[in-house]
């Protein structure tokens, strides 16, 4: 086999003396080992393990190794003097053919891939480079084609591919958004949905705001689970957007897992990295239908607590009027008694009488008076109290076509306190705010709630474009039966009393900011939250 392919290659070679002896050599049956490099040079080919052959100028076959064989099947009997077409399946597109010759008649290096047809029939996929060989006068004499059958690199290739398609598919068919992190929180991996947050939130990389967010309220409990490899679920946000949209509201869960390093130095050792798969399921549709119901049962309670501090107010309204003449009457009494004139005694007794009659019904009415049960103190969100009384008093913002302006802060502290007596003092300011306005019939109807915090307290100021209130009746507004307002109704003027009791309930102040001269503006502030290590 050696011979017969040697003898056609030197019959049709004339590339020089040293091949062309080392070939007779070798046609003699001489041994080539001690004869020099070129002898060494043709060993190395016949055994090199890829297949190579060498054509003329018209792609005539002139010599073939026998790695060529194993991979085509024929052996050099059956293709030297045979076009090297004769291996062509004939369906690789012709464009490859076209580039393929006109890169190696251009005296260049060409590199790629052709479906080949084996001896015995199937297809395999030829790994191809040609390489033009050029004499003293770099004119073309012959070429050398090597090539590899890649079929099964090429399959498993594609498998891969594929299964990053699928996988890619299923991910961007998914109904909610979705990402990969690596450990330094850069995005390996998203999905449509997760894109989509990228505008619509206006967060930047929404990925790393979650993670702010996550980070935040899991504490030590993240690095924990990271590195138990643990994943966490239903760790709900709201986020406030721009435009339209409003807030939104969306449940986290995450898992991590470790994957084996790919690189060069990860060959002999077992290098890995850990990734976070991170998804975002926006569940504002749900958020809201249990936000109505719950401000339903809240419209529901305010209103009972309404009634209530209705009552309250009126029973208390009576006695102070009541005790007016009672301590005149008690005075009265003094004086009568000091003088001990028993002309007087009738009057004196009925004036005993009138006075324990009073205290009677003073009694009667301190009994009547309902109780109000301190609720229990937890970690409060003051956001999330506002959003509710706004949302609770939108029928009137839009009744009277008043501008609300909602600027709070993300991530606000919490504070310790009572849900409910925070809704009641901010529902009282909020109730303030619109009566001031409607009342004053201003051109600009306009209210503006603002959160924020400092190191120590949080913040929380509600302005309205009413015509404020006068700086000598400013300390007068928090006291008992002062009011701005006529009298009337169940109004008897305790609301600001009770919105300074229940920021005192909560070691917190508020205050009328003297230099703001476009309404009124109160500015509340509560001790922050502080959690104990």
């Amino acid at each position: 086999m050696k011979k017969t392919s040697l003898q056609f290659l030197w019959t049709h070679s004339n590339k020089g003396k040293c091949i062309n002896q080392e070939l007779e050599a070798i046609m003699l049956g001489e041994d080539v080992d001690n004869r020099g490099p070129c002898g060494l040079f043709i060993e190395t080919v016949e055994q090199a393990p890829i297949a190579i052959s060498i054509t003329d100028r018209k792609a005539r076959i002139l010599y073939v190794n026998e790695e060529f064989t194993r991979v085509t099947g024929y052996v050099p009997a059956d293709i030297l003097g045979e076009n090297e077409s004769l291996l062509s399946d004939k369906s690789t597109p012709r464009h490859v053919y076209y580039d393929l010759w006109h890169t190696i008649s251009g005296k260049k290096i060409w590199h790629g891939r052709l479906i080949n047809r084996h001896k015995l029939g199937h297809r395999y996929l030829a790994d191809l480079i040609i390489t033009p060989m050029l004499n003293s006068q770099k004119e073309i004499t012959h070429y050398i084609g090597m090539h590899r059958n890649v079929t099964n690199d090429y399959e498993s290739e594609k498998k891969v591919t594929n299964q990053k398609l699928l996988i890619e598919s299923v991910i961007n068919s998914s109904p909610i958004a979705m990402v990969v992190l690596d450990d330094q929180d850069r995005v390996i991996l998203d999905n449509q949905l997760y894109k989509a947050l990228v505008s619509d939130l206006d967060k930047g990389e929404p990925a790393i705001y979650f993670l702010g967010l996550l980070r935040n309220e899991m504490g030590e409990l993240w690095g924990q689970l990271q590195l138990a490899e643990q994943g966490f679920n239903n760790r709900e946000f709201r986020v406030e957007t721009r435009g339209h949209q409003g807030a939104r509201w969306f449940s986290c869960a995450g898992n991590w897992f470790v994957e084996k390093e790919i690189n060069a130095d990860a060959f002999f050792e077992d290098n890995s990295k850990r990734y976070l798969i991170l998804t975002l399921t926006d569940i504002t549709k749900q958020r809201r239908q249990m936000e109505e119901l719950h401000i339903q049962t809240l419209k529901t309670m305010m209103v009972e607590d309404e009634r209530v501090r209705g009552i309250r107010e009126t029973l208390l309204g009576a006695m102070h009027q009541i005790q007016m003449p009672m301590n005149q009457i008690r005075a009265a009494e003094q004086i009568f008694r000091h003088k001990g004139d028993a002309q007087h005694d009738g009057l004196l007794r009925i004036l005993q009488q009138i006075q324990a009659s009073g205290e009677e019904a003073v009694s009667m009415m301190k009994k009547c008076i309902p109780q109000i049960y301190q609720a229990a103190v937890v970690p409060v969100n003051l956001n999330k109290i506002l959003h509710e009384m706004m949302l609770l008093s939108e029928p009137r913002f839009l009744s009277h076509d008043i501008e609300v302006h909602w600027q709070p802060m993300q991530a606000l502290p919490t504070i310790l306190g009572s849900e409910n007596r925070l809704r009641i003092l901010f529902k009282q300011l909020i109730d303030n705010a619109i009566e001031a306005m409607v009342q004053s019939d201003c051109e600009e109807q306009r209210l503006r709630i603002i959160t924020d915090s400092d190191a120590d307290l949080v913040y929380v100021s509600i302005e309205d474009s009413g015509p404020g209130i006068p700086a000598d009746k400013r300390a007068k507004v928090f006291e008992p039966f002062y009011t701005t307002r006529p009298m009337g109704g169940n109004q008897a003027g305790m609301g600001l009393v009770m919105v300074k009791e229940i920021i005192n309930q909560h070691q917190g102040l508020i205050e009328i900011d003297p230099n703001y001269n476009q309404g009124c503006r109160f500015i509340i502030s509560f001790p922050m939250r502080r959690v104990s290590a």
